[in-house]
């Protein structure tokens, strides 16, 4: 498959499992993982890569559902959180959680390591979003899925410091925005 076919691939999972898993905004994360899992086609042995991991609890899920055999990398761009990620994930002795620090425009994933790559609430956050797309999509596998899970914009959250003016706020728009 090439990469236009494995964008392809990549974009419907978007739209797919945000319509799956943002009905349910108050699920917890083993639930919600579970169903991104299912859409997603994960399977004990894939290789998954949790883009802004924040405190761990969907990576943790993640490493679940993938096994011992599937691995989980778990970026993150926070020193803080990048502490807490590793001290949790040798506390839980997780042999199939990585790690990694991530930049503004780069995941430092390794090139098409990634059957599946997902960002939950955080793409909002990416202040150089078009470098960053480029490193998750090089990051795929062929064939491989990427899931965007976003929340719209909302007024009454402060903006994003550093983010493309034109998002509407704190979230993301429906539509694409104008390159204004």
């Amino acid at each position: 498959m090439n990469r236009k076919s494995s964008l392809a691939a990549a974009v419907f999972c978007i739209g797919l499992a945000g319509a799956v898993t943002l009905h349910r905004a108050n699920a917890d994360a083993a639930d919600e993982i579970k169903r991104l899992a299912a859409v997603m086609e994960w399977k004990t042995g894939t290789i998954v890569a949790d883009i802004g991991a924040g405190d761990g609890k969907y990576a943790f899920a993640a490493a679940q559902i993938v096994g011992p055999s599937g691995k989980v990398f778990a970026t993150e761009i926070d020193q803080y959180k990048l502490a807490t990620l590793r001290s949790e994930v040798t506390k839980r002795q997780l042999t199939n959680v990585i790690v990694l620090e991530s930049k503004a425009a780069d995941t430092n994933l390794p090139a098409e390591c990634c059957d599946a790559i997902f960002l939950r609430r955080v793409y909002h956050h990416l202040t150089r979003p078009a470098e960053f797309d480029a490193a998750l999509i090089r990051s795929l596998k062929p064939g491989g899925h990427l899931a965007i899970i976003e929340f719209l914009p909302r007024s009454s959250l402060d903006p994003v410091e550093g983010v493309p003016a034109n998002r509407g706020g704190h979230g993301i728009p429906r539509t694409s925005p104008s390159k204004s």
